[in-house]
């Protein structure tokens, strides 16, 4: 019965991370819904991806999908998942709380999140970025209300700096892709990625509760509040960005799987 009803708590928080690399910028929401015309070609199997135009500057010249039957299964059943449980959820927590004390809860875990941001800048020998997230953390931290208020925008020095993640980290270690994988809630990853993404996970203190108590956290419904507040907090900006990638697309699996790609190709280059 216990491990029943952690089962189904647990469903909820493990959407939290869902979507997270799906169409970050307008650019690659553009490129998502290009007419087919412009849509690169994509061998199955090996997934070899070229540009019709080699002026496209969206064109991703190549990316590994050898199990892309399975990836095509797995990318189905989260599309049902997300309109079935994430977008109630996210019109719910739109309903409930104004812009601005939505902006505010933003604010709060993306600040918590430091931990991610400054260890991957310092394995990528990044100090000087490393310096800037302390700075931005303390800032936000202390003056703006324990993160609520994002003061670090006030400051030159601390406007968008970009975010490091342990994927970044392994791609500037020299560690390349490895074949394409749709994660069941998580969505579009790739080998390192998934490995990235567990590391990230582990860095993220919303979620330290989660590794107490022997992983009884059902024991501990406590430990639970925090990431299942981040799943609810994030589901509207993500199901956005989802949308973007494959809305007006002939085929939403290769628009996800292009603009995942492209998103994480400038990620890399930042």
């Amino acid at each position: 019965m216990k491990a029943g009803l952690f089962i189904s708590k647990l469903l909820l928080l493990m959407l939290a991370p869902l979507l997270t690399n799906c169409a970050t910028t307008k650019q690659a929401a553009v490129a998502a819904t290009k007419p087919a015309s412009a849509a690169p070609l994509t061998c199955k199997g090996s997934a070899r991806v070229t540009a019709t135009d080699e002026t496209d500057e969206y064109a991703v010249a190549e990316v590994s999908d050898p199990l892309e039957g399975l990836n095509r299964i797995t990318f189905k059943f989260n599309d049902v998942l997300y309109t079935g449980v994430l977008r109630p959820v996210a019109k719910g927590y739109e309903l409930a709380f104004p812009k601005p004390v939505r902006k505010g809860i933003n604010n709060v875990f993306e600040n918590a999140k430091f931990p991610v941001r400054f260890v991957n800048c310092a394995l990528q020998g990044r100090f000087r970025r490393a310096g800037q997230e302390t700075g931005k953390f303390f800032v936000n931290t202390l003056l703006g209300l324990g993160g609520i208020i994002k003061t670090s925008d006030k400051i030159p020095e601390l406007v968008d700096v970009p975010t490091e993640d342990t994927g970044q980290t392994f791609a500037k270690w020299g560690f390349k892709h490895g074949p394409y994988i749709v994660l069941p809630f998580f969505g579009p990853s790739s080998v390192r990625d998934t490995v990235g993404f567990a590391g990230d996970y582990a860095l993220n203190p919303v979620n330290w509760g989660l590794f107490w108590h022997g992983g009884h956290t059902y024991e501990h419904d406590w430990t639970l509040l925090p990431p299942t507040a981040n799943t609810v907090r994030s589901s509207p900006d993500q199901l956005a960005k989802y949308d973007a990638a494959t809305e007006n697309s002939v085929d939403k699996y290769l628009s996800a799987r292009s603009t995942y790609m492209q998103n994480r190709a400038a990620a890399e280059k930042e």
